[in-house]
């Protein structure tokens, strides 16, 4: 039930933070603030070369309070990489069929970006747990979740680019199951990212709640 529990846990968390962090001090510092201001995953990006070293170190430090991710993978390799670390889901910017079968084959949640409703629907024939709405959700905004859910309600949505404090409530009203978070959970003191992530945590809670989910 590993992949099942992970989805859940990033979906009744509703937010994850991006981290590019670029040691594992950081990545720690980065953490503890999420983790003191309510929000308990973390994406580790590969366009860092120690993402991996990175992954591991959090899970070893964090165990089973945090659920940290690999994001930006791109391919089967990466892929194998990061879940032999010790991450426990897998996030890309593009749909890579290699990538799907490497997370299925392991029972990690997949999230791979897309474009077009075609696309989006082949991610979710591929075992997807979400469809990352990339990189269009910049362009779009919170209408790009309606745009995907009126056709396909069914569909897991990880929004991320463009998130604000200011347009949040929008998109979880719209169907965005979870929502990335870069500058406003990486940036700045511990202190500041957990002021941020209760901000954050309580607009989604309030939302959900407003909303009956």
């Amino acid at each position: 039930m590993q992949k099942a529990t992970t989805t859940k846990w990033i979906a009744d968390t509703g937010a994850m933070a991006i981290v590019r962090a670029e040691t594992i001090e950081r990545s720690c510092e980065i953490a503890q603030g999420c983790l003191d201001g309510g929000i308990d995953c973390l994406e580790i990006s590969f366009t860092n070369s120690n993402a991996a070293e990175i992954i591991r170190a959090l899970r070893i430090k964090f165990k089973d309070r945090l659920c940290v991710g690999a994001g930006t993978v791109l391919d089967s390799e990466t892929a194998r990489i990061a879940v032999l670390a010790g991450a426990q889901f897998v996030i890309a910017p593009n749909l890579d069929e290699g990538t799907a079968v490497i997370c299925n084959r392991y029972q990690i949640p997949y999230a791979p970006g897309c474009t077009s409703v075609t696309e989006a629907v082949k991610g979710l024939e591929c075992g997807a747990a979400f469809i990352k709405a990339f990189p269009i959700s910049d362009f779009y905004g919170p209408g790009l979740i309606s745009v995907f859910k009126t056709p396909i309600p069914f569909m897991p949505i990880l929004a991320s680019g463009g998130i604000t404090l200011d347009n949040l409530s929008t998109y979880v009203k719209n169907g965005a199951d979870c929502c990335g978070f870069g500058g406003l959970l990486t940036k700045g003191s511990a202190a500041d990212i957990t002021a941020n992530a209760k901000k954050i945590k309580t607009i989604i809670e309030e939302t959900r709640l407003n909303k009956g989910l």
